[in-house]
Formats: C-alpha cells, structure tokens, sequence
C-alpha cells in the first residue's frame, strides 16, 4: 500500500542508514524506490547492496524535485511517503500515520514532528557552526508526509526549475486546492545536519524562495479575481 521513495544526489554516506530506518518500520511499505539523481560517487552500490528489496533508478541530475517526480512516476502504491537520503524515520512513523489515515478518511495528508541533529562524525570545530535546535518542530516537509495517491496527484508534481524550497512550492499549491491534513504530535523523522546539506550546497539560490512565495501570491490573486 505504501511506496516509499528516496532521492539521493551524491549520498552513498548516509544513504544505508535511511533505507535500514525504512525496514525498521513497524507498519510494512510496498516498495523502496531509489531514485539517483545523477551520482558520482558510490550511492549506486548502496542501493543495489540490498538486491530486490530496493527498486534503483538511474536519470540524469535534475534536482530533488525531479527525482522525488520520478519515483512518484513509477510508484505502486496507493499511499506515497518521500525520505531525503541522509535523514531517518522514527520505527513508528507509518504505523501512526497510516492509523491517522484510516481513522479519519477525508484527510489527503499526514505530517509529523520533525526533530534534528548533527551527524556524530563531524568534528567539534565544524559542529561550532551549525545551528541544531534540541526542541522537534512541527515537520511540514517531504520527509514526514504520508499522502494519498489520489490527494498527491490533485495538487501535482514537485517544480523542477528551483533548487531549493520545491516542497514549499508544492505545500502552497496544495493549500490553494483545498489541501485536508493534520500534523500529530509525534516525532516521525530525524533530521541529519552536516556540511552537505541540500541548503547549504545551494546557498546561492535562496532567490528561488523570493519567487516561490511571489508565485503563491499570483495566484492566489487571479484566484480571488475569477471568484468575484
């Protein structure tokens, strides 16, 4: 019933421990879609190490928006849940989500409490400069929603043409079609801080916020004036 799927960029160091956190949860997926997102390095290797419980896809570089598109192209399942290559699922995670799901039948959506933390082999020097906030926080990104099929592809695919902030392009649209979710109170994901990150790596590109937001606005405009 449910596919879960897993862009990875250049991964290979975290990439066993997301999908062991997938097979370490108490409610059973249909499948595990990798999705290489054009790697250099050796994330093919782990992904093909785990034989065919992994299904692994190979595309040019695109971006996490592409890549997540991608694996929701060839999903089977009739729930959808998206895991960033260096984060980790809580064991209980689709086991409450999928109860949430279940209990109340007009959700297209659930979220879940996000907590973070710095990878254990980075040196203290480097630590010093990452700001990791000890409380968890309400997760409204990819990484902790459990989605409908049907619901996911009402709002449509993930945008492509930004490097950063697709999910909360996504979460906007979504919201303008009248998007029904809920956000328990349980921490669902563990969020892996290090020098790589997708915000770090892509620094130079947090202009594309300034436009997803402008887009909202746009449409929310032409949407107020066909209402009228």
């Amino acid at each position: 019933m449910v596919s879960v799927i897993i862009p990875v960029y250049n991964g290979e160091k975290y990439l066993a421990e997301a999908i062991e956190s997938v097979f370490s949860q108490t409610r059973a997926v249909t499948e595990i879609l990798v999705v290489d997102d054009g790697s250099t390095d050796g994330s093919a290797r782990v992904a093909q190490g785990f034989g065919d419980r992994v299904r692994y896809f190979h595309q040019p570089n695109g971006g996490i928006g592409a890549a997540r598109n991608r694996g929701v192209e060839l999903a089977q399942g009739s729930f959808f849940s998206f895991l960033d290559s260096d984060d980790l699922w809580e064991p209980r995670k689709l086991e409450l989500q999928m109860a949430a799901l279940e209990e109340e039948g007009s959700l297209d959506a659930v979220f879940g409490h996000v907590v973070q933390f710095i990878t254990p082999e980075m040196e203290e020097r480097e630590r010093s400069g990452i700001l990791c906030p000890a409380a968890p926080s309400a997760g409204y990104v990819a990484g902790t929603m459990l989605i409908r099929r049907d619901s996911f592809f009402r709002v449509g695919e993930f945008s492509t043409d930004v490097k950063v902030g697709e999910f909360i392009d996504w979460y906007a649209k979504a919201l303008e079609k009248g998007f029904r979710h809920r956000m328990l109170p349980d921490v669902v994901t563990r969020r892996r801080l290090h020098g790589n990150n997708t915000t770090v790596r892509h620094r130079s590109a947090q202009p594309d916020y300034v436009r997803i937001l402008k887009a909202s606005l746009d449409r929310r405009r032409a949407l107020g004036q066909s209402n009228r």
